[in-house]
C-alpha cells in the first residue's frame, strides 16, 4: 500500500466531512478495529527488523496524522454547531422574567417572628438556653420533687450517666430552665419570653417527640395575677387578631407556680376548624384549654438566687405548634416535621411577608 497516498486520501476525506456522523464513521474506517492504517500497524509484526525500521515511522506517522485530522474535524464542526445554536437561542430581553422556584417560611418560626413581634410591644426580651440540659436546672430548680412523674424515664428523654456523682444530663422538656439561667445570670427585674424545641417522650396527632414552646417570665416588685391576665388577653388578642378574646382562668396545679391557673378561651366551629374567639358561655361556643402559667412559685425565685419576699412573679407557657394549628387550620401536628413540599407550599408564609403589629402579624402567602 501506498502510504503517502493513503495519508493524501484520508486527509481529503476527513476535510471534506460536513457533520460529526460522517467524521466519526472515518475514524472507524482507518482508526477502528478493522480499520485500514490499524491494518497496516497489524503488519510490523511480519516485517523482518531492516523493514520495520524503514516502515515503522512511515505507518506511526499516517496514524498521527489521520488522528489529528480527525480531532480538528471534530472540534471544527462542534464549534459550528454550537454558533448555530447560539444563533438560534436567542432571549427577549422584553419579555417579563418568569418566576424562580421560591421557598417558604414555615409556620413554626412564622409563629416564632409573631411572637417576638408582639411581645417586643410589650418590653419582653427573647432568651434562649441549651437544649441539652441537666436536671437541676430541668427539674430541681423548678421545684419539682424526685418523685414528681416527668421526671419517668416514660416522658424524659435521658442520656447515659457519665460519672456516679454527676448531674444527670437530659433533652429539655421545657423551656422553663431559660427562666432560671436567666434569673441567675441577670437577676431581677425581668421581662422575657423563650421560645424554643423541647423534647418528651411522645408521639400521635397532637404531640411529637420533639415540639416547639414559648414560656414567658415577669419578675419585679408588687405583680400579682391581674398582671398576669391582661397580660396574656393582650397577647391573644394580637396574636388571633380579634378583640372579642375572652378568658377563664381555672385553679390548677404546677410545682412551679403557686397559684396556678389553666386558661381556657373561648371558641366555636366556622367551616370545620375551630375559631379563636368569643365567650365559651355563648351559644354555639365552648372553653377550650390554651395554656398554663401562674405566680412564680418563692422556691423558685429563691433556686435563682433572688429574695421571693422583695421579687414577685408571674410564668406563662403554651405550645408553638398549637398555636399555629389553632390559627391557620391544621389539624395534623406531624405534618409539621414531614417536610412535605406541597404542604409548606400550602401553609407557608413568603419571605418578605414579615410579621408586624401594624402591619398585621399573621398574613400569609
Amino acid at each position: 500500500m501506498d502510504i503517502a497516498a493513503t495519508q493524501e486520501d484520508a486527509l481529503a476525506k476527513i476535510a471534506a466531512a460536513q457533520d460529526l456522523e460522517v467524521v466519526e464513521g472515518l475514524r472507524v474506517a482507518y482508526l477502528g478495529k478493522q480499520g485500514s492504517v490499524s491494518g497496516l500497524l497489524k503488519t510490523l509484526g511480519g516485517m523482518s527488523p531492516d523493514e520495520r525500521q524503514v516502515q515503522g515511522p512511515r505507518i506511526h506517522g499516517l496514524r498521527e496524522a489521520v488522528t489529528a485530522a480527525l480531532a480538528e474535524r471534530k472540534a471544527a464542526l462542534e464549534d459550528a454547531a454550537l454558533e448555530r445554536r447560539l444563533a438560534a437561542e436567542t432571549v427577549d430581553l422584553t419579555l417579563p422574567a418568569a418566576e424562580a422556584p421560591r421557598g417558604s417560611i414555615h409556620p413554626v418560626s412564622q409563629v416564632m417572628d409573631e411572637l417576638a413581634e408582639i411581645f417586643a410591644d410589650l418590653g419582653f426580651a427573647v432568651a434562649s438556653g441549651p437544649e441539652i440540659e441537666d436536671d437541676w436546672h430541668n427539674f430541681t430548680a423548678l421545684n419539682m420533687p424526685e418523685s414528681h412523674p416527668a421526671r419517668a424515664m416514660h416522658d424524659t428523654l435521658y442520656f447515659p450517666s457519665t460519672a456516679p456523682d454527676a448531674r444527670r444530663m437530659l433533652l429539655r422538656t421545657h423551656t422553663s430552665p431559660v427562666q432560671i439561667r436567666t434569673m441567675l445570670s441577670q437577676g431581677a427585674p425581668l421581662r422575657i419570653i423563650a421560645p424554643g424545641r423541647v423534647y418528651r417522650s411522645d408521639s400521635d396527632a397532637t404531640h411529637t417527640p420533639m415540639f416547639h414552646q414559648v414560656e414567658g417570665l415577669v419578675i419585679d416588685k408588687g405583680i400579682h395575677l391581674g398582671h398576669l391576665k391582661w397580660t396574656l388577653e393582650t397577647f391573644l388578642k394580637a396574636y388571633f387578631e380579634r378583640d372579642d378574646i375572652v378568658l377563664r382562668l381555672r385553679p390548677s396545679y404546677f410545682p412551679f407556680t403557686e397559684p396556678s391557673v389553666e386558661v381556657d378561651t373561648g371558641y366555636s366551629f366556622e367551616g370545620g376548624r375551630r375559631v379563636i374567639g368569643g365567650s365559651g358561655d355563648d351559644p354555639g361556643h365552648a372553653w377550650m384549654e390554651l395554656l398554663g402559667s401562674g405566680m412564680v412559685n418563692r422556691h423558685v425565685i429563691a433556686a435563682a438566687g433572688l429574695d421571693p419576699d422583695e421579687w414577685q412573679g408571674f410564668a406563662f407557657g403554651v405550645g408553638v405548634d398549637r398555636l399555629a394549628m389553632l390559627k391557620y387550620g391544621m389539624n395534623d401536628l406531624r405534618a409539621f416535621f414531614d417536610g412535605d413540599v406541597r404542604w409548606l407550599k400550602h401553609y407557608g408564609f413568603s419571605m418578605l411577608d414579615m410579621p408586624t403589629l401594624s402591619g398585621g402579624v399573621g398574613t400569609p402567602a
